[in-house]
C-alpha cells in the first residue's frame, strides 16, 4: 500500500487524489460526530490510531525475497468504521512518506484509498455481517482484520495495473484495446502483492485479535459506545 513518489501518472495520482479527498472530508464530518457525542472513546481512537502507525511501519520479510507490511487498521475497521479510519490512515501516512520514506505525497491519494478506505469498508462489512451470525467474537475479529491486509494490497495491485495501461482514468479506450494487458498485469501485481501479503495478514489477524481481547477486558465500555460489541458478548468475553 505505499506506492512510491512517481509510481503512478499524474492523471492517476490526481485520480485518486480526488476520490480520496471526498472520502476524507466525510470521514473527518464523521469524526467530529462521533467525538462529539461520545469523547470518551478519544483513548480507543488514539490506539486505532497507533496500531495503524507501528504495524504499518514495519518491514518485514515477505515469501517474494523482498518486504511487505502490515497495515494496521482491522482495528480502527470495525470500531469506527472505514471512514473514519481513512482519516487516521491518511495522517499515518503523511507522516511515513515525509518522515520514513513509505510512499510518497503525489502517491498519498492512492494509498490512502486501498490501506485507509477499501481495506477497512470490506473488514467493516465481514465484521457486520458475521456479528449477525454465532461465529465466536475472535474468529470475527480475525477474519475482519485479515481481509483488511489483504483487500489493501489487492486493491494496490490494481491501481498499478491501471496505471500501467492507462495513463489516466479517462483513457477508456487504451483499457478497452488492451484489457488482455490489464488482466496480465493484474495478475503479475497479485502473485506479487496478493500472495506476499498472505502470511503477513494471518499475522496481523492474531495480533489485531489478542489487542481486541486486551481492550475488551479491560475497557470494553468503549467498544460498546462504538457497537463494535454487544452486551452478550462482552459478557461471554468476560465470563
Amino acid at each position: 500500500m505505499h506506492i512510491m513518489e512517481g509510481m503512478l501518472p499524474v492523471g492517476w495520482a490526481a485520480f485518486w487524489w480526488g476520490l480520496t479527498a471526498i472520502i476524507l472530508v466525510a470521514g473527518i464530518i464523521q469524526l467530529n460526530k462521533v467525538v462529539r457525542k461520545n469523547r470518551e472513546v478519544l483513548p480507543l481512537l488514539a490506539v486505532s490510531g497507533a496500531f495503524i502507525f507501528v504495524l504499518s511501519s514495519l518491514k518485514l520479510p515477505s515469501v517474494t525475497g523482498s518486504s511487505s507490511h502490515p497495515t494496521g487498521t482491522g482495528l480502527s475497521s470495525f470500531t469506527f468504521g472505514p471512514l473514519i479510519t481513512a482519516v487516521l490512515s491518511a495522517i499515518v501516512l503523511l507522516f511515513q512518506a515525509l518522515l520514513l520514506a513509505h510512499g510518497g505525497i503525489t502517491t498519498l491519494g492512492a494509498n490512502c484509498f486501498s490501506m485507509g478506505f477499501f481495506g477497512p469498508l470490506l473488514a467493516y462489512a465481514l465484521y457486520k455481517a458475521l456479528q449477525k451470525t454465532k461465529l465466536n467474537i475472535y474468529y470475527t475479529v480475525f477474519l475482519a482484520a485479515f481481509v483488511a491486509d489483504l483487500g489493501t494490497y489487492v486493491v494496490t495491485a490494481l491501481q498499478l495495473a491501471l496505471a500501467s495501461v492507462m495513463n489516466s482514468p479517462l483513457a477508456i479506450s487504451a483499457l478497452i484495446e488492451n484489457f488482455s494487458g490489464f488482466l496480465s498485469a493484474s495478475a503479475g501485481f497479485l502473485g506479487v502483492f496478493a500472495v506476499t501479503q498472505v502470511p503477513l495478514a494471518i499475522l496481523e489477524g492474531l495480533i489485531i485479535v489478542v489487542a481486541f481481547k486486551y481492550i475488551a477486558k479491560l475497557k470494553g465500555d468503549f467498544l460498546l459506545k462504538t457497537d463494535a460489541i454487544s452486551e452478550e458478548q462482552l459478557t461471554k468475553i468476560n465470563s
